[in-house]
């Protein structure tokens, strides 16, 4: 990796994304992984998936060993343009409605509700039943 590196914007890296001519950008660096696609052990679709664009997350998440990357050596063809490289936006969850704790007269309400016509259901059976049976 010796001497003058080619600097290559992420467009021109977009457009090899076959499996014919396939490149990544991992670390600021990119890659022609072209003539590993056969022998990847996840095989081709996982590195086709990671073109066009910045696949450092996507090459750490798996865990590669010391010895899958220093096969890397064998594939790097130059570095990324970092300011070709949109930013990453930071994920911020949707504001939900506070969560109100003390509804417990809600509740026994509801319950209440539900509860107090079964009992008078049920009463009135027993009162039935009793009457008939005495």
């Amino acid at each position: 990796m010796g001497g003058e590196s080619k600097v290559f914007t992420l467009a021109e890296v977009s457009e090899h994304n076959t499996t014919k001519d396939c490149w990544l950008v991992i670390e600021g660096k990119v890659y022609d992984v072209t003539k590993f696609m056969e022998d990847h052990p996840g095989g081709d679709e996982v590195l086709l998936s990671s073109t066009g664009k910045d696949a450092t997350d996507d090459f750490e998440d798996v865990g590669h060993s010391s010895s899958a990357r220093a096969m890397m050596d064998d594939f790097y063809i130059g570095e990324i343009d970092t300011l070709t490289i949109p930013e990453r936006t930071k994920y911020t969850p949707p504001k939900q409605p506070q969560y109100n704790q003390d509804k417990t007269p809600e509740f026994v309400i509801k319950l209440l509700q539900f509860l107090v016509p079964l009992l008078i259901l049920g009463l009135a059976f027993g009162v039935r039943y009793y009457t008939k049976s005495a």
